[in-house]
């Protein structure tokens, strides 16, 4: 069977260089750190298929007063050989969402027409975004395909009143805009059913952008216990914490890196327990090393909250890539595949954390030490960017008639594009992280 041809992508979202994130990590009251990984390596997943990208981005920033600066201006940028355009938006309520869509028109349409786009990837359930590309994009005949990493208009306990009104509205316009799509990539099956029923998809729950194995990490005096994300309740730090008090052992440590509600809360528990370390906020750099000497890595989300159905943790796969044993909550949103390198703990309560936990320091040095390696190789040969951009080019491929792989002739636009005798430079590969 032939190769199909790699489509032409412009990728429309969130994907700003490194240096800007490093400013809004600074100062915003969200930390976008898994929506910026995971967009840089579908950006390196698209190279490795030859699929040459071009970036249209708006800063990943929370609403004013969350974040203080209101105005965001328009620029270009350039990352790893990948050129990207910043679009300008107004940071206020409201308006975010009509002059993103006022610059993803006007910037978007000319980018578009001058790079001769294919397919229109549109990262996550954002309006603006997604109805430029149903009204201006699809017209052209791009093909519009969003990622679906979150479903639409997930309420914050800090909303009021109006906020909740209009993600109502913002859910309705998203569904619609979603229906009328060429296909979907869902980092679950449950987020494609819900949100584009009947549209082709491909269920993508993440990439490995960890970088090649280095040797084995020594064991250190201590053995670390360790949670890498969000601090809050709805991600079950509260009951990782109770579970690691009920383990008996002078040598462990409950070391927790992130940001979040319970930052205080944890820094109380630490002044109380000697074995549990204050939270710290780590650059990637400082944060891989410190997964990699863990003893136990743990992804305590809770399985009976609304949204864990449409729910893949990015951590998984960093977890696992650490070479690591790693004990997790059952979600329904990690495939089978994952099963054999995960210690469940079941029940998702803190006694059934405790139990997990115990299983894994019990285990022979060499087991924990097989168990690690097994899911590292799993997650980097099978999850890597070259084999899940291989996987997204054939899906982009076939929506965009640029394959015939069931002996269907393709549709006059691709028939179009077929015919045309352009040639373009593939870019060479980078390695990219956040």
């Amino acid at each position: 069977m032939a190769r199909p041809r790699s489509p032409r992508v412009t990728l429309l979202g969130f994907t700003v260089p490194d240096d800007l994130l490093a400013e809004i990590i600074a100062r915003d009251t969200i930390m976008p750190t898994q929506t910026h990984t995971f967009a840089w390596s579908l950006v390196r997943g698209l190279r490795a298929a030859d699929c040459p990208v071009h970036l249209l981005s708006a800063a990943p920033v929370s609403t004013w007063p969350g974040n203080g600066q209101v105005r965001f201006r328009a620029g270009r940028f350039r990352q790893d050989d990948v050129d990207g355009q910043l679009l300008a938006f107004v940071n206020l309520l409201g308006l975010k969402h009509l002059t993103r869509f006022v610059a993803a028109w006007r910037t978007g349409t000319r980018a578009l027409r001058e790079r001769d786009a294919e397919v229109l990837l549109v990262h996550g359930v954002h309006s603006p975004f997604l109805w430029f590309g149903v009204l201006r994009a699809r017209r052209r005949g791009v093909r519009v395909v969003p990622v679906l990493t979150d479903p639409p208009g997930v309420a914050l306990p800090t909303d009021g009143r109006l906020v909740r009104l209009l993600r109502g509205l913002d859910v309705a316009l998203v569904r619609a805009a979603l229906a009328r799509c060429s296909g979907v990539i869902a980092l679950t099956p449950a987020l494609a059913e819900d949100f584009a029923p009947g549209r082709p998809r491909l269920v993508l729950e993440g990439i490995c952008s960890a970088d090649p194995a280095g040797p084995p990490v020594p064991p250190g005096p201590t053995r670390d216990i360790v949670y890498a994300g969000g601090l809050s309740r709805a991600y079950g730090v509260d009951r990782l914490v109770e579970a690691f008090r009920g383990l008996a052992g002078d040598d462990l440590r409950l070391c927790v890196y992130g940001r979040g509600e319970l930052a205080g809360w944890l820094r109380d528990q630490a002044a109380v327990d000697r074995r549990i370390v204050p939270p710290a906020l780590l650059p990637r750099s400082e944060l891989l090393p410190r997964l990699a000497r863990a003893t136990v890595l743990v992804n305590p989300r809770p399985v009976d909250q609304d949204f864990v159905r449409w729910s893949f943790p990015s951590k998984i796969i960093e977890y696992l890539a650490a070479g690591v044993p790693v004990v997790s909550t059952r979600l329904p949103g990690i495939p089978a595949e994952y099963a054999p390198w995960l210690s469940f703990a079941e029940p998702d309560t803190a006694d059934g954390l405790r139990a997990a936990l115990g299983r894994v320091l019990a285990l022979p040095a060499d087991e924990a030490r097989a168990r690690g390696v097994g899911g590292a190789r799993f997650v980097r040969e099978t999850r890597n960017p070259a084999a899940q951009g291989r996987r997204v080019r054939d899906f982009l491929a076939g929506l965009a008639g640029l394959t015939d792989q069931r002996g269907v002739q393709p549709r006059p636009r691709a028939a179009a594009l077929l015919s045309r005798s352009s040639i373009w430079s593939t870019p060479t590969r980078n390695d990219i992280r956040s």
